[in-house]
């Protein structure tokens, strides 16, 4: 019997798939880093446009010049049947400098802030009082109250530091 033919050996050819492979990974590889850079653009615009947000408008008519404190108040709170109590810790942004230290002419300034700030204070419910909307209501309330009543101290910002509602 005769043997087969042996074929012949065909030279090694390179694998094809290790190039495609190779191929691949470096694609892989540059969509990740094209993904990465575009979130640290994506983010640093964001903080850019946050922070130019944040940035309140160089108009020297609204800027803070110093800041007065005020002893806390507690108001009693009505409406719709329901009474309640608000203690409340205010601070003032006023447009002119402070005259601590200073003698003050003219009649002192806080009996009269203090009830201008009461008089907004004693016409709030609880329910106002209870939503971020019903404070900054009250804010520009008693910032219109004050700028009204005392405008010699020239307020420009309202800062609650205590804040509690009780029913």
């Amino acid at each position: 019997m005769a043997t087969p033919p042996i074929p012949e050996a065909k030279p090694a050819q390179p694998a094809k798939p290790a190039k495609k492979r190779g191929k691949l990974v470096i694609i892989v590889i540059a969509v990740v880093v094209l993904a990465a850079i575009a979130g640290i653009v994506v983010r640093l615009t964001r903080h850019s446009g946050a922070a130019q947000a944040a940035t309140p408008a160089e108009d020297p008519s609204t800027e803070v010049k110093s800041v007065m404190h005020l002893e806390g108040f507690v108001v009693n709170l009505g409406g719709d049947g329901e009474n309640g109590y608000l203690r409340i810790g205010i601070d003032l942004g006023l447009g002119i400098e402070s005259k601590e230290g200073k003698e003050e002419k003219g009649p002192p300034t806080t009996p009269r802030l203090r009830d201008a700030i009461l008089s907004v204070l004693s016409t709030r419910t609880v329910n106002e009082l209870l939503t971020p909307e019903g404070k900054e209501k009250l804010k520009g309330d008693i910032l219109k109250a004050i700028n009204d009543k005392v405008p010699e101290v020239d307020c420009k910002e309202i800062y609650f530091t205590e804040f509690l509602v009780q029913h």
